[in-house]
């Protein structure tokens, strides 16, 4: 039951365009106890990247989970041109294993040329 209730909890929630800020943040049961999985949050309205988390955070324990951010960066997000470039570092996390984040969007968009890279800020 509650790996059926984890799919309930979407996998990417990113702006539809720009540079923006991200987190990838590890969602579990509350306690530890069954399976986890990891979510791709990116927003142009955060200053911080602990900004998302703590919105994102504050939504999933109220569903009855627990999580953790696991680090961040930027993605720039081209609509239009169906692209989507992850890269950077979060001061605050560290930096998030894009290629795990990158897994994630391109499941989420699979017409999308998604790449990453650790360079950059």
């Amino acid at each position: 039951m509650a790996a059926e209730q984890l799919g309930g909890i979407s996998s990417v929630d990113i702006d539809p365009d720009g540079v923006f800020k991200y987190v990838l943040i590890r969602v579990r049961p509350a306690g530890g106890q069954g399976p986890a999985r990891d979510i791709v949050r990116g927003h142009a309205w955060a200053e911080y990247h602990a900004d998302i988390y703590e919105k994102t955070a504050a939504e999933i324990k109220k569903q009855g989970y627990d999580c953790e951010c696991l680090g961040g960066g930027r993605i720039s997000h081209q609509s239009k041109e169906k692209k989507i470039h992850v890269y950077g570092y979060s001061v605050g996390f560290g930096r998030a294993k894009h290629s795990v984040s990158t897994k994630i969007l391109k499941d989420k968009y699979p017409d999308y040329a998604v790449t990453w890279a650790d360079e950059g800020y």
